[in-house]
């Protein structure tokens, strides 16, 4: 490749490499749709075995069938807008390049820092409810809890480790087992479902906050349209992470067939999924009164249909779902951390690959210490209290990263679209910009909704806290260490350079 010249714009500094440079940074390809429609759908499967029942305290099971077909509406925008811009920059960036080719550096910057916010949380939070899972299945005291976190990483991080091909076909393995146990549960409720008896058993106290109505019968929208849209931040756990897609684009055997393919064909199959979830777990005993509280609410319907003595067979079922997610959301920090560094954002020494097995092994080290650093941090300082910080703040910072990429990818596409409508497109969303401007609104109103919450509030102050720290770095070091990556050479060539 031959030394590069530097070149300064935008208040930023890019610095020559020779070949090596790259040579040290290689991927092997090797996925396929179904490698990739793997790595979307493990990636938010989890979302299905908890996390979207607690919208039903805010909006009843109306205002959450009402939140999630909103949420599915921005979902579908997003992933039909990633479908034509990935194959049409196949680069590992995935979000970070759509918005750096169209908003320039500081754009790119700010789109890739919410975006690992997103996936360096999203598996501390997830291996912290595995954690809990197995504690009670083998009977270790709350102290054990940082062993199963640290055992968990060293695992799943050493099968990302070891190569590619491995790291795809865990994927596999592990959505196909998670979807098989979610049909054995949408098959085995179907006896017992009873829509009006347990779906609508939620009612509205004189204070304003449900209470469970014995005989069932209550009203679709208990909370009005009010409630259904407080229901949307849950509502976004149902399909959570399947933007990850594109930063497979380098190890994709070919990215601008697959990559629409893996995409759409992972979203229709959460969507079904989804609504197969809500109305079958809470249309059996004990209903959406109880799952609104749930920690756990794929367990406690299969106890409802099985019985509780199969309790401990059943919670390592639901791991299964945890397991699928986690796995599939360290490959993709791994390569977000990769690309950022690459192009030297993220300082330049974690994009460096196995010089046998071509993966980004110091990014998932790094992602992985991070991870468990907050984990840890967070478990000495609030001590028993510390389990509701991570499971509400630490994961509604993830959520709050998430809508901010969102919005900022749905606005790389429109400037995509009216901006370079020279560069091939070898898949087009069918969506348009409509389906995107869609996709900025929704993010926008749940942003909204999660304000409203003290919750969700906690959870935005230490999101700023993230962005504050990773721009403070890019201001003061990062921005003049800029390489001409893939992703920067086809922005700063007007999308004419693959």
């Amino acid at each position: 490749m031959g030394v590069r010249p530097k070149a300064s714009a935008a208040g930023v500094t890019y610095n020559a490499v020779d070949a090596g440079y790259f040579e040290k940074r290689g991927l092997t390809r090797y996925a396929g749709v179904w490698s990739l429609w793997a790595l979307g759908v493990g990636a938010v499967i989890s979302g299905h075995f908890s996390g979207w029942n607690l919208g039903l305290a805010a909006g009843g099971f109306g205002g959450m069938a009402i939140a999630t077909a909103i949420i599915m509406c921005m979902y579908l925008g997003l992933c039909f807008s990633l479908a034509e811009m990935s194959p049409a920059l196949p680069h590992t960036g995935g979000a970070y390049s759509f918005a750096r080719t169209t908003m320039g550096p500081w754009g790119g910057f700010v789109t890739g820092l919410a975006e690992n916010m997103e996936f360096v949380l999203t598996p501390a939070v997830i291996v912290f409810f595995i954690g809990s899972y197995l504690g009670g299945i083998f009977e270790t005291g709350p102290g054990f809890q940082p062993v199963w976190w640290i055992g968990c990483y060293i695992l799943f991080v050493t099968l990302n480790l070891i190569g590619v091909d491995l790291s795809f076909r865990v994927s596999l393995v592990v959505t196909l087992a998670a979807l098989a146990i979610l049909a054995v549960f949408w098959i085995s409720a179907i006896p017992l479902f009873d829509f009006s008896r347990w779906s609508l058993n939620i009612g509205v106290g004189p204070d304003g906050a449900p209470v469970q109505l014995p005989d069932g019968g209550g009203t679709f929208l208990p909370f009005g349209i009010g409630g259904a849209l407080a229901a949307l931040p849950f509502a976004v756990w149902l399909f959570l992470a399947i933007e990850q897609l594109p930063l497979a684009a380098e190890e994709s055997v070919d990215p601008k067939r697959d990559m629409p393919k893996g995409l759409i064909l992972g979203i229709f199959t959460l969507i079904f999924s989804a609504f197969m979830v809500l109305f079958l777990n809470t249309g059996i005993p004990n209903g959406a009164f109880a799952l609104s509280s749930s920690g756990e609410p794929l367990l406690d319907g299969f106890k409802a249909i099985y019985g509780a003595d199969t309790a401990k067979i059943l919670a390592l079922i639901a791991v299964i779902g945890l397991i699928a997610s986690f796995h599939t959301i360290i490959f993709a920090y791994g390569r977000q951390i990769y690309s950022l560094s690459r192009a030297g954002y993220f300082p330049t020494f974690l994009s460096v690959t196995h010089g046998t097995r071509r993966t980004p092994h110091v990014a998932l080290v790094a992602g992985a210490l991070v991870g468990l650093a907050v984990l840890l941090v967070v478990w000495v300082v609030a001590g028993e209290a510390g389990g509701a910080f991570i499971g509400g703040t630490l994961l509604n910072m993830a959520v709050f990263g998430a809508m901010i990429s969102y919005m900022m990818q749905a606005t790389a596409f429109i400037r995509l679209r009216l901006h370079f409508p020279h560069i091939e497109r070898p898949y087009r969303s069918p969506l348009g910009i409509a389906g995107a401007a869609v996709t900025i609104v929704v993010a926008a109103v749940t942003i909204y909704y999660q304000l409203l919450d003290p919750v969700y509030r906690a959870g935005v102050i230490g999101a700023a806290i993230w962005y504050a720290l990773g721009i403070g770095y890019f201001a003061a070091v990062g921005r003049h260490k800029l390489v001409l990556s893939p992703e920067e050479e086809f922005a700063m060539s007007g999308g004419r350079s693959h």
